[in-house]
C-alpha cells in the first residue's frame, strides 16, 4: 500500500473514533439533560472536534482542491471557533448565574474589582468594579469575534476567487483576526481570574484547554509546517501536486488524529456525571 492510501485509511479510523467519542458524551448529556442553559453550551462546545475532524477530513479528500476551497475549509473552522469561545464564556456566566439580557447579577460578586493589563489600559481604567455594565462589556468582546471572523471570512474568499487576495490585504486580515480573537480570548480569562474560587468545582481550567488546545495545535503546526516548506524539507514528488497542496494534506491529516484525544479529554473536561448525579438525586428526593 502506498503512503497516500494509509494516511487516508488512518485519517477515516480517526474520525470515526472521534465522532464515536463526541456521540457518546453528546448522548450521555441528552439523556441527564438537567440544566439546558449550561448544556446547550456544552453541546456546542463538544461539537468542535467532531466539526474540525470532518472538516479536515474533507480537505484530505479532495486535496487537490483550490486555494478558495482551502480557505472555505479553513474559515468554517475558525467560524466556529469564534462561537465556541462566546458559548464558553455564556457557559461561565451560567456557573454563576449570571443573565446579562434579564439583568440579573448576583448580589455577593458585584463590586469585585477587574484588574486590566497593557494594552487594555490604553482604553480601559487599570481598575473597574464588577457590575452590569463591565459584564455586558466582557460579552461584547468575545461576541465581536463571531461576528468580525465571519465577515473576514467571506470577503477573503471573494477576493480569491475575484483573484485580487494579494500578500497586503492577506496582511491586513491577519491583523484585524488577531486583535479581535485576543480581546476575545482577553475578556475569558478576565472573567476566570475574577471567578477563579467560584468557578473551581466547575473544572474551568481543563474546559477552556480543550479549546484552546485545539486552536492551539492547528495554528502552531500550520507554522511549523509552513518553516519546513521554506526549508526545503517538505517537498512534492508529484509533477501533478505542488507542494502547497501537500502541505494542506499534512496539515488535515494532523489535525484528524489530534480531534481523537481533545474528543477522549472531553469526556473528563465536559462529563455529564454533575447532571446525571442531580438527576438520581433529585429522583431518590422523589421518592421519599
Amino acid at each position: 500500500m502506498n503512503p497516500a492510501r494509509v494516511t487516508f485509511m488512518a485519517a477515516t479510523v480517526c474520525v470515526m473514533l472521534t465522532t464515536h467519542f463526541s456521540t457518546q458524551l453528546l448522548s450521555e448529556h441528552f439523556l441527564s439533560w438537567k440544566k439546558p442553559k449550561e448544556q446547550k453550551a456544552i453541546i456546542i462546545i463538544i461539537l468542535m472536534a467532531p466539526i474540525y475532524a470532518i472538516d479536515s477530513y474533507v480537505g484530505l479528500i479532495d486535496f487537490q482542491g483550490s486555494k478558495a476551497f482551502f480557505m472555505f475549509l479553513e474559515s468554517v473552522k475558525e467560524c466556529y471557533e469564534a462561537l465556541v469561545i462566546a458559548k464558553f464564556l455564556a457557559l461561565l456566566y451560567s456557573y454563576l448565574n449570571i443573565s446579562i439580557s434579564k439583568n440579573i447579577v448576583p448580589d455577593e460578586i458585584k463590586g469585585r474589582e477587574i484588574h486590566h493589563s497593557f494594552p487594555m489600559t490604553l482604553f480601559q481604567p487599570r481598575t473597574t468594579r464588577l457590575n452590569h455594565h463591565t459584564l455586558k462589556l466582557l460579552k461584547d468582546w468575545t461576541w465581536q469575534f463571531v461576528v468580525i471572523r465571519p465577515v473576514c471570512s467571506i470577503l477573503m474568499i471573494a477576493l480569491q476567487l475575484l483573484g485580487l487576495y494579494s500578500n497586503w490585504i492577506s496582511w491586513t486580515f491577519t491583523i484585524i483576526l488577531n486583535i479581535s480573537v485576543s480581546l476575545a480570548l482577553y475578556s475569558l480569562v478576565i472573567f476566570y481570574h475574577v471567578f477563579a474560587k467560584e468557578l473551581a468545582p466547575h473544572k474551568p481550567l481543563s474546559k477552556f484547554l480543550c479549546i484552546k488546545g485545539i486552536v492551539f495545535f492547528c495554528f502552531w503546526q500550520g507554522i511549523v509546517l509552513d518553516i519546513l516548506v521554506a526549508l526545503g524539507v517538505i517537498k512534492s514528488h508529484h509533477f501533478w501536486l505542488d507542494v502547497e497542496h501537500v502541505e494542506e494534506a499534512l496539515q488535515n491529516a494532523l489535525v484528524c488524529v489530534e480531534m481523537v484525544f481533545f474528543a477522549a479529554f472531553q469526556r473528563y473536561a465536559y462529563s455529564a456525571k454533575p447532571y446525571r448525579d442531580e438527576s438520581s438525586a433529585t429522583s431518590d428526593k422523589k421518592k421519599e
